[in-house]
C-alpha cells in the first residue's frame, strides 16, 4: 500500500472513551479483522457492552491517532493489577491497529509511545502486547521501542474433529 507522509502537526493523539468511539471505529475494526484474524470463519462480533462496562469500571484505556479528525489508528488496553502480582498495575493490549494507508508514517510508533507515556503517568508498571506470527511488523516496531518477546501462545480449534490421538512422548513432562 502507498504510505501517506504526514507532518507531525497533522496528527492528533488522544485518550478517548470507548462508548464514544464505537460508531467511528467499527469500519477500522472490520478492516483489522479482515487483515489479521486467524479464524476468518468466526465472525467479528465485539461485545460492546463488555468494553463499555470495562470503561465504566476504570479498566479500559483507548488511545487514538487522528488525522483531520478521522481515526487512522487505535490502541486499546485493559489495565488492572496483575492476578499474579497484586502490587503491580499492568496494561495488556487488547487491540492495536493503524490503517494500512498510514503505515510507514511513524503513526504506529507515535501511538505506542503516547500510550506508554499515558499509562506510565497512571502508575502502570508493565505493558504487554501480542503479535501475530503472520504479521511480524508490530513485533519489529515493539522491539525498536525496547520491548522484548517473553512468551509464545499456542491456539487450537476444539470445534474441528480430531481424527487420532497424538503421541504423548515423555510421561514425566508438564
Amino acid at each position: 500500500m502507498n504510505a501517506v507522509h504526514l507532518p507531525a502537526d497533522e496528527l492528533a493523539l488522544a485518550r478517548e472513551r470507548a462508548p464514544d468511539l464505537w460508531p467511528e471505529i467499527m469500519p477500522l475494526l472490520q478492516a483489522h479483522y479482515r487483515e489479521i484474524a486467524t479464524f476468518q470463519d468466526i465472525a467479528l462480533d465485539p461485545d460492546v457492552d463488555a468494553y463499555n462496562t470495562a470503561e465504566a469500571a476504570g479498566l479500559l484505556r483507548c488511545f487514538t491517532a487522528r488525522r483531520g479528525g478521522v481515526i487512522v489508528g487505535y490502541a486499546i488496553f485493559l489495565v488492572r493489577t496483575s492476578v499474579h502480582y497484586r502490587q503491580s498495575l499492568q496494561a495488556v493490549e487488547d487491540v492495536l491497529f493503524v490503517d494500512p494507508r498510514y503505515r510507514g508514517t511513524l503513526i504506529g510508533w507515535r501511538l505506542v509511545r503516547y500510550a506508554e507515556r499515558a499509562l506510565a503517568a497512571e502508575g502502570v508498571q508493565v505493558v504487554s502486547h501480542h503479535v501475530k506470527l503472520t504479521h511480524p511488523a508490530l513485533g519489529q516496531l515493539l522491539a525498536r521501542l525496547g520491548y522484548m518477546p517473553i512468551e509464545t501462545i499456542y491456539v487450537k480449534r476444539l470445534d474441528r474433529a480430531v481424527t487420532e490421538e497424538p503421541e504423548l512422548g515423555d510421561a514425566h513432562g508438564p
